[in-house]
């Protein structure tokens, strides 16, 4: 097949500035073939090389003593005891989304189920984090209906739980929708499995499901703003089959059982290509592929298509030779494809062959380790020094306006289109803070959550990325947790324009300087860069997700309040309104600073909620909406009402940080007033739970009446 002729328009197509084009030219002393050309423009977009980001991502901490494996693998990995490890990630699939939701999504939930269980581990609970344009925008009900059925139909015949995640409606992704995907899986801590490959002359193994033409360039694509040509991109969306992938699983855990697997690797982003250069490179080898051999789906399929299509359900492999009779059945009787495509070589190429023809030679380490690397300019946003004004309006009708925003709304439209509670160990599905899963056979819980506030990043880089961190933790202490590790998406506009960089710098600032102090580090991850569409990029959402751990099920703390129980809140509150919610969705303002995190109270208050849990009935921490949403989604959860004793907006409203609120029994609330007063941390009684009414001062209404407008907001906007 005749390959097209490299022309500046086919370089400039593939994402390649004229100074990279410059060095690849200087690398190979001559001019790439066409499919030389994908595979450096696959290796060397943002997506795979990280060269805008990989000098900021090193500053972050990712170890510890519960650390078993940091970033630069498939996905994190994390000692919970007793020869067991968590495997986790999260990443994007936010461009692939917008073209073609249900797609898009079901293939993200996809991709981060292989980075699982490639380590070696058994998916056990997924989460998503999803962001979309207002409710009006004329894309957003088309988005977010086929987003939430992607994600539900490929993780539903998959046979994962989905726990957990979070749902945001704001203007600035009117034009690009995020999807962020997390996983997680258990491992035995002695048996995990890695990407390095090591030998040589060892055979190089096709896995999974035959390749195909569709994802050709699709991380390129992903790499790139979107403008009036985004339909013309349509093709760069994967299609997902859940159920090849739930063979792929069995036959890969089993395959990894028999002792035959070197090293293994998903092929994700930029497919067969970046699967094998970054087996080559950790292992410091070369590679020899054929692509005769490769099992295909279509016909006359080039070199090119080959090597850049992102066709699901596959992976690579370097097997132990004399496994290979063994290894080939296992993946006959699932019913998939085994095909040995290469070998390793010592010499630093990537070789590929195609109908007896050499149509790539390259050096491999020049694709991956030594990739482009940026030290963008950025500069630091202003400091917002602008004093929000206090809304003119009772209390009452403020939390009646902010529970029926879409942003705090009841998301089980959502939730219910997911299984929750397949595999039969879900302790608690979403709807608080964190999803609880038993670890099978043992008394071990596993908590998981995911958050961000979009509106204090834009606002102070740094302390939204510390806000981001402290509620993740948050979240985890107050079902009990002890917070392990973290993993993040970093989700940014064009990071070409000195303020976004400086946005994504800050937020990198604030997220390694909170890992550190709550001892939680980033041990996996993803960046998505480039999320604009004509110029007007997202709010920067630096998604956090985060695992902790319940040595027992007696140790979990509830999220409901009882009839009865006194409303304590742990932490001080100053009123703070600057990008509060109050702000937002009552006033439509994009006011103040964005609120102060105080590491070392963080710290403390959510020592004191796990040495105290054993008085504590329930618990929630504060974010959006302050202590008066919080204290109606306790109250709700428990099906009983609550009086706060503050009537005013600052109290009710404030966004402070380090704060929980608190239900016990009144002998309980007793015992815990004097433990905090004897730890020197803040406590106090402000209101109580029980009746059939909600009370902000002397305001009142049915929680009937409130429970029903905040449940009914999801169905009346996207549908019964």
């Amino acid at each position: 097949m005749t390959e097209p002729d490299i022309t500046p328009e086919v370089i400039a197509a593939h994402g390649f500035t004229p100074d990279e084009y410059a060095e690849v030219l200087r690398i190979l002393g001559r001019e790439p073939t066409f499919t030389e050309l994908g595979i450096f423009s696959a290796m060397w977009n943002e997506h795979c090389s990280y060269k805008s980001s990989k000098k900021w991502l090193r500053t972050l901490p990712t170890s510890g003593p519960q650390v078993i494996c940091g970033p630069g693998e498939n996905a994190g990995v994390v000692d919970i005891g007793d020869g067991q490890a968590v495997v986790f990630k999260m990443e994007s699939h936010n461009h692939p989304s917008y073209i073609e939701p249900h797609q898009g999504a079901a293939t993200g939930v996809g991709g981060i189920l292989r980075d699982v269980f490639t380590m070696g581990a058994r998916p056990i609970a997924a989460m998503n984090a999803l962001s979309f344009g207002v409710p009006e925008h004329p894309k957003t009900r088309h988005l977010i209906n086929g987003v939430v059925e992607g994600i539900g139909a490929y993780g539903n015949a998959f046979g994962v739980p989905t726990v957990g995640g979070e749902v945001r409606f704001h203007p600035s992704y009117n034009g690009n929708c995020l999807v962020n995907a997390f996983a997680a899986g258990l491992a035995d801590a002695d048996r995990i499995f890695y990407s390095a490959a090591s030998g040589v002359g060892m055979p190089v193994v096709y896995l999974g499901a035959k390749t195909g033409r569709d994802g050709v360039g699709g991380a390129t694509m992903a790499s790139a703003e979107f403008d009036d040509t985004i339909e013309e991109k349509r093709p760069t969306v994967q299609v997902g089959d859940p159920f090849t992938e739930k063979c792929l699983l069995e036959a890969c855990l089993e395959l990894m059982a028999s002792g035959a697997v070197i090293s293994i690797q998903d092929m994700g982003a930029a497919g067969l290509t970046c699967s094998a250069v970054e087996m080559g490179d950790k292992g410091g080898l070369g590679i020899r592929l054929n692509l005769d051999r490769v099992p295909q789906r279509e016909t006359a399929m080039s070199a090119y298509e080959m090597m850049l299509s992102e066709s699901q359900e596959r992976m690579l492999m370097v097997l132990k030779p004399e496994k290979e009779a063994e290894a080939r059945a296992i993946f006959e009787k699932w019913d998939l494809d085994f095909a040995i495509v290469g070998e390793t070589i010592p010499e630093d190429r990537f070789l590929i062959l195609h109908g007896n023809e050499i149509v790539a030679d390259l050096p491999l380490s020049k694709l991956s380790s030594s990739a482009p690397e940026y030290d963008r300019p950025w500069e630091p946003g202003p400091r917002r020094t602008d004093v929000p004004e206090v809304p003119d309006i009772p209390a009452l009708d403020a939390l009646t306006v902010l529970l029926t925003s879409p942003d705090l709304a009841h998301k089980a439209w959502v939730w219910e289109q997911y299984d929750t509670q397949v595999m039969g160990d879900t302790v608690r599905p979403p709807g608080c803070g964190a999803g609880i899963v038993r670890v099978h056979g043992t008394p071990k819980l596993l908590a998981f959550t995911s958050d961000v506030t979009p509106r204090y990043v834009a606002a102070n880089p740094v302390e939204g990325g510390k806000q981001a961190v402290a509620e993740a933790y948050r979240n985890l202490t107050a079902c009990g947790a002890t917070p392990l590790a973290a993993t993040d998406n970093l989700n940014f506009g064009n990071p070409e324009k000195p303020k976004i960089m400086g946005q994504f710098v800050g937020a990198i600032q604030g997220i390694g300087e909170a890992c550190r102090a709550l001892a939680m580090p980033i041990v996996s991850g993803n960046v998505s860069l480039y999320n604009e569409t004509d110029g007007s990029g997202i709010l920067p959402t630096p998604t956090i997700g985060a695992v902790g751990l319940i040595s027992s099920a007696d140790r979990l703390i509830g999220g409901a309040a009882r009839e009865g129980d006194v409303a304590l809140l742990l932490g001080t509150t100053h009123g703070h309104l600057g990008q509060s919610a109050l702000l937002w969705h009552v006033m439509g303002r994009d006011a103040g600073d964005a609120p102060a995190v105080d590491l070392s109270a963080e710290r403390a208050h959510g020592d004191f909620v796990r040495e105290n849990l054993a008085r504590i009935g329930g618990c929630t921490d504060l974010s959006d909406g302050g202590l008066a949403i919080a204290a109606f989604e306790m109250a709700e959860a428990g099906g009983t009402g609550v009086a706060l004793d503050a009537g005013d907006l600052p109290t009710l409203f404030g966004e402070d940080q380090a704060r929980y609120l608190i239900a016990a029994a009144p002998d309980d609330a007793e015992a815990l007033l004097a433990a905090a007063a004897a730890a020197g941390v803040p406590l106090a009684r402000v209101g109580a739970f029980g009746g059939s009414d909600l009370r902000l001062g002397d305001q009142g209404a049915p929680m009937a009446e409130l429970t029903e407008a905040w449940r009914g907001v999801f169905p009346a906007l996207f549908g019964a």
